[in-house]
């Protein structure tokens, strides 16, 4: 179970690291997007982002 938690969150940070090395100039201007974003919008993608990472899980599982 830990070994499966950990492997997840190891693949989480590769995946979350590939914009800053690939592309750092364009991140930068990302992020100076969303620093201007309601924080309605935020929360909706937020939102969004975790139902579609629970429909994956839940694919995964059949």
């Amino acid at each position: 179970m830990i070994k499966t938690i950990l492997m997840a969150l190891g693949i989480v940070m590769i995946f979350e690291g590939i914009p800053y090395f690939a592309v750092p100039e364009r991140l930068k201007a990302m992020m100076a997007q969303i620093l201007e974003m309601e924080n309605s919008t935020l929360r909706v993608i937020g939102f969004m982002m975790m139902m579609g990472g629970l429909a994956l899980l839940g694919l995964s599982r059949i």
